[in-house]
């Protein structure tokens, strides 16, 4: 073999070994996904964020062929399924569906087996609402002002019910408490329904829910809305003033989940899945159901969604402190 050979020869053979390994790399990331992927909702069945989990790994699933499954893994307020998938191969086939709850979390609990910042990686955010501001309709309170007056004039005397010490509903209450300058007596319960029955009853006087699961109360007479947290009226509810219109400029609680991968995850999987997820949430289908709901779409990029998070730890943490949450 000449020396014009041998080059080729050895050329060749380089390539066939370079060519061999990409399916670990370029290849691979090219092609994802080439199986199912899991989104794991940390929490049980039905609500909104079950229910938008559902929609997306669907519409997902017929863009991208292949499976988008929805796990259940509830427990732990959101917490066993955000470590189960925080420890879960690095690949971009095992994601979960976060919520503002996941940043209250790092002040509430003492020991958590999982750091949101560092064990998990941003997709992006999907959905963002507002909670309803709700008063028991015999208590004759018709407004943010008159539940505020009322509540100056009997300190510590109202009740305000909430789905669980350190929820989301909890801690935006005790927000608006503390920015009201009023005090009000919690009464925890185990989930939103429960919590929203003890007012219908007369036993506790306000309580604050998503939009989602609190409209059929409202709509049915038995709860009065007199508020919603987010920075603009909803249109589902467009006759029910932002908190920030009814007395506290600048408030703004607006609930909202979004996507997450174990950190590790290659970016291209994670640039990948951004820009199918903008796709689903742009179009008119997706944004008519969860208008429905009361929500509507929040695509972000990872750095946006990674900096959403970082600021909501920090807020919900001087919250904690100064109401003196705990967890159950």
């Amino acid at each position: 073999m000449n020396t014009s050979a041998r080059r080729a020869f050895v050329i060749a053979f380089l390539g066939l070994l370079a060519a061999s390994a990409m399916p670990t790399t370029a290849v691979a990331q090219a092609a994802y996904p080439s199986k199912t992927v899991k989104i794991v909702v940390p929490y049980p069945p039905g609500g909104t964020n079950d229910s938008v989990a559902r929609v997306l790994a669907q519409r997902l699933g017929d863009r991208l062929g292949q499976p988008f499954i929805v796990e259940n893994k509830a427990g732990a307020s959101g917490n066993l399924g955000a470590e189960f998938v925080a420890r879960a191969p690095a690949d971009g086939y095992t994601l979960i569906l976060v919520t503002m709850g996941h940043t209250i979390h790092p002040s509430l609990y003492k020991n958590l087996r999982y750091d949101i910042r560092t064990d998990l990686a941003p997709i992006t955010s999907l959905t963002t609402g507002p909670a309803l501001l709700m008063v028991n309709p015999n208590m004759g309170v018709n407004s943010l002002k008159d539940l505020i007056a009322l509540a100056k004039s009997k300190p510590g005397a109202l009740n305000f019910s909430s789905a669980g010490n350190g929820s989301s509903t909890h801690l935006a209450t005790e927000y608006l408490s503390e920015r009201a300058g009023i005090k009000m007596t919690h009464i925890p319960f185990n989930g939103s329904a429960p919590a929203m029955m003890d007012v219908i009853a007369g036993n506790s006087q306000v309580v604050m829910d998503m939009m989602f699961s609190a409209t059929p109360q409202v709509k049915g007479g038995k709860l009065k809305a007199i508020a919603q947290t987010g920075a603009k009226r909803s249109p589902a509810m467009p006759d029910v003033p932002t908190v920030a219109e009814a007395g506290l400029p600048g408030f703004d609680v607006s609930v909202w989940n979004g996507l997450m991968a174990p950190a590790g995850t290659p970016k291209e999987v994670i640039a990948k899945l951004n820009a199918e997820i903008k796709r689903e949430l742009d179009s008119p289908e997706f944004k008519e159901r969860l208008a429905a709901q009361g929500y509507e779409p929040a695509w972000s990029t990872p750095e946006q969604f990674d900096k959403l998070i970082a600021s909501d730890i920090e807020r919900w943490a001087k919250v904690v402190k100064t109401s003196g949450a705990k967890a159950e």
